[in-house]
């Protein structure tokens, strides 16, 4: 048997990609888009002739014309029109990928943050005035969304969460504090409306939170007490609005109701327990690796109010 060798390694590289260069491509999409060849020129601070000469050079690349000349005037082809299309596509695509680049350097002005909404609206967003006082060079971009996170994709520089999900080894997960809940009401509708009875009370809950009455009552050892109403809300901030309003009792969780307690909008007639959850910054890496995330998760962590 004589064995043979083949010595053609074509296909054990990728194949060298046949593009035009970005300058052609650029010019191109300029023209397309204004159908003119000077108004491109003018877009892109280009004499008309250069203008020409991209085109040119883009249909003697691809082997087809672009545009159809006619009148001093210049039309797409079908050809034209599908380059166009995915031309626009792709710049805008690098144009984005820039920005995010730009956006989460850490020397950029920029910080884009994923918060919970109901803890963004109750106790981020109040406090980020202060913050900013501090740090008047850093714009916060803030993101509200829930649950899990991919922070690369959603071009996210940091989530606070409750961790109340599994998240990824890949991730730095800063544990900001534990979270403790329990029932919370104006002190109006405990002392007057149901007289300092439970089962009296009309309970609020949340569809995003559904068990937090159920959980509440097996950590107290009150599983049989059943209210005389209940009432559901689609989001977590509803409730804990609707039970400021006197609509009835929510559970509500520090730092949610913080303020709320603090001023005496809201109180905690039969105290607050252990959830078993924490919330916790999401991190890329140490926060200490970018002034701009350890200056913001040394904030957090030292103010006092979430504590």
């Amino acid at each position: 048997m004589v064995n043979t060798v083949n010595n053609n390694h074509t296909n054990d590289y990728p194949q060298k990609r046949k593009l035009p260069p970005l300058s052609a491509l650029t010019a191109f999409e300029a023209a397309a888009r204004h159908q003119s060849f000077s108004r491109a020129a003018e877009e892109l601070h280009l004499t008309h002739g250069a203008i020409s000469r991209a085109v040119g050079q883009m249909e003697e690349r691809i082997g087809v014309s672009l545009f159809a000349r006619r009148n001093r005037r210049v039309y797409l082809t079908v050809a034209g029109q599908r380059l166009f299309k995915t031309a626009t596509e792709a710049l805008d695509a690098l144009s984005q990928t820039v920005e995010e680049i730009h956006r989460h350097d850490s020397a950029s002005p920029f910080l884009t943050v994923s918060c919970e909404p109901s803890l963004a609206m109750r106790w981020l967003m109040p406090r980020l005035g202060a913050f900013r006082e501090l740090h008047p060079e850093l714009n916060i971009d803030l993101r509200m969304a829930g649950g899990p996170i991919d922070l690369l994709s959603e071009n996210c520089d940091i989530a606070i969460r409750r961790t109340d999900f599994g998240i990824s080894d890949d991730y730095c997960v800063t544990p900001i504090l534990e979270e403790v809940a329990g029932p919370v009401c104006t002190p109006d509708y405990w002392n007057n409306t149901i007289g300092k009875d439970l089962e009296k009370a009309n309970w609020l809950h949340s569809r995003t939170r559904p068990d937090a009455w159920h959980h509440w009552k097996i950590a107290n050892d009150m599983v049989k007490v059943k209210p005389a109403n209940e009432q559901y809300y689609d989001h977590f901030f509803y409730t804990l609005q609707a039970a400021q309003n006197q609509l009835g009792m929510a559970i509500g969780s520090q730092p949610l109701v913080h303020d709320d307690l603090k001023s005496e909008r809201l109180i905690a007639p039969l105290g607050m327990e252990s959830t078993g959850y924490d919330y916790a910054l999401i991190t890329l890496d140490s926060p200490k690796h970018d002034p701009r995330i350890a200056a913001f998760c040394d904030w957090i962590m030292g103010n006092s109010t979430i504590k």
